[in-house]
Order: C-alpha cells, then structure tokens, then sequence
C-alpha cells in the first residue's frame, strides 16, 4: 500500500474554483483556475460550432480570473463587440461567484471562415473593441474601460487593457480543450479550459516603468532596457514554460502548476473562489421588461397566442399570456 498523497487530501481546490496566490519576494500577485463541469454545461446548452466554443471558453476563464477579484458585491462584465464572425461575445462574474455567458456569430460568415481555415481568435474576432465594466449595482456609477480589438488575441487585449488603462503590467495565459472520456459507445466529449492571471505590485512605483507599447507616446526603439525590473522579467519567463495541457490536466491543479513555477521563490496560495453556472435571469425579470412595452410592441411579440422569451445567455424559456400586458384593457 503506498503512503503518497492522492489529489484533494491537502485541499486541492480542483476544478470550478479561482485559486489566488502570492509570489512576495518577486512583487507578484496572480489567480489561476481550471474549468470543467461549469464550462462544459454552459458550452453544452448552446451547442455552439468549435472555433466559438473554444473563443466563449477563453473569454470565460478570463473573466473567472478578472471577476473573482472584485472586492465588494456587485458584477464584472466582459464584452466584445466587434465585425468578425463572432461579432460578440459575452460573460459575467456575480459575486461571490456567479457566471453566465454567451456568443452571437454568423453561421454563414463562421463556415466560410471554416472553410479558408481562418479561424484564429484574432480571425474570429475581427476589428472592434473588448469592454470591461465593473458594476456595483443601483445608486452607483458604472466604471467601464475599453481597448481596441484589432488582431489580437484575448491574452493580448488583457495585457494592453492592463498595461495602458491601469498602469500595472500583466500577464495572461489560457488554455481550452475537448476532453475524451473512453466509455461503451466510444466515450464522451467533455470541455476543459484553464488560466492564470500574474500582476507585477511593488511597492515602490519606479519599478513598474516598462517599454512603451507600440503607438503609445514614446518611441519603443529607443527605449532603455535597464528600466525593465528584474523582478518581473523572471515571472514572465517562468510563466513562458506553462504548456497548454498543464493548464488543463486535473491531475496537475492549480496548486501544484503554481508549485512548479514558483517554489524557488516561495509561493502563498490562498482560499479558493468557487464559481458556478448560475444565471440571473428569472420570470419576474422579463415580466419587468415586458410591462415597458406599448401594445403593439406586445402584439408583435405574440407567436401562436403566446409570448415566448429565451434567455440567451442559459437557453431557458419563459412563456406569457398576451393579455396580462393588455394596457389598452386597464
């Protein structure tokens, strides 16, 4: 009988869960996460074609990640809007953890993109900008900020997001896959996608000065390569070695891929954030929205003496008799 310690004795956090971790003596401060049966029933009820699966997952884990940081309650949005195939993408982070998203995309315009095998992120995505909006709900002021998409990946966008709007450099890393579980009939597919998210903090703000990014204010070729903190320059080359099956592999976790990079430096994992397929919608919701409209917008919502609504985002149905929003009547 072996005497080694099997995944979850130690408090693995597995899958559906945010790990937060400290690097202290490299300044750095990061979350990581490995998605499984969440994704798999958000991708699995829309029965999106691959390359939008895969381009939803993405934006999925990045928003676990960015979302599962906010500190008060209230909700985290990640939106594109964009003149790509896939011309917009969609996920929110309720606290304490919360997640719902969805894709639009023109099917015609997706299979010709197919067909030249022009389906990259950036591809995919096409020219437009990514939003990020930070909601804390009634009496507040939304606090929105937006980059540009123009042939970048999401990992990038993060990056440039970061790197111009908040002044702190970043680092993404995301990952998305099929799983094959063997089984009788030939096994079953399932979804899998992982991340990790890294920060440069120091205390001491001279050492955030990083090279300009290209088309920003100063000349990238004349840029002093001493400015560059040391620190951050190691974070980025550890993070370099992640291959995209170890941000995935359940047997690994989040716990032992952040050992493997950083126990030279001595790495803190903190209590994980559990996150969860959990849509906000709801009949009472939509009742609310309906209210709002005049009798011929309710008029032509009828279909076959009913109004049916579909909420996009979890696929489920809410169905209303016509003359309960008959205001003409009241």
């Amino acid at each position: 009988m072996t005497n080694e310690p099997r995944l979850g004795e130690f408090g693995f956090a597995g899958d559906d869960v945010v790990v937060p971790f400290q690097v202290e003596p490299l300044d750095m401060r990061g979350r990581a996460v490995q998605l499984g049966p969440m994704l798999d029933q958000m991708l699995g009820r829309h029965a999106y074609p691959e390359p939008v699966a895969r381009l939803l997952a993405e934006c999925i884990v990045l928003t676990a990640l960015l979302g599962s940081s906010v500190k008060f309650d209230g909700k985290f949005i990640l939106q594109t809007q964009t003149d790509g195939p896939v011309d917009m993408l969609v996920a929110d982070f309720s606290t304490p953890g919360s997640m719902r998203a969805y894709a639009r995309y023109d099917a015609e315009r997706l299979a010709e993109a197919e067909a030249a095998r022009r389906t990259s992120p950036a591809e995919l995505l096409g020219g437009g900008i990514l939003a990020m909006t930070i909601d804390q709900g009634a009496h507040t002021q939304r606090y929105q900020g937006i980059v540009q998409l123009d042939g970048a990946s999401l990992e990038e966008v993060a990056r440039i997001y970061f790197r111009q709007s908040e002044q702190i450099p970043t680092e993404v890393r995301l990952s998305v896959a099929r799983q094959i579980i063997p089984g009788a009939d030939g096994g079953s597919e399932h979804w899998r996608a992982g991340g990790v998210l890294a920060q440069f903090l120091p205390e001491a703000p001279e050492r955030l000065r990083l090279p300009d990014l290209p088309g920003g204010d100063g000349d990238e070729g004349d840029v002093d390569e001493s400015v560059i903190d040391g620190s951050w320059m190691e974070v980025l080359a550890l993070l370099a070695t992640i291959e995209a099956d170890e941000l995935l592999d359940p047997t690994i976790g989040a716990e032992r891929l952040l050992y493997r990079l950083f126990h030279e430096h001595g790495v803190v994992v903190y209590p994980g954030v559990p996150v969860a397929d959990d849509c906000s919608c709801s009949r009472e919701k939509i009742r609310s929205v309906l209210d709002g409209f005049s009798d011929e917008e309710i008029a032509e919502s009828i279909e076959d003496g009913e109004i049916r609504v579909t909420c996009e985002f979890c696929s489920t149905e809410y169905t209303f008799d016509p003359s309960e929003f008959a205001k003409s009547q009241e």
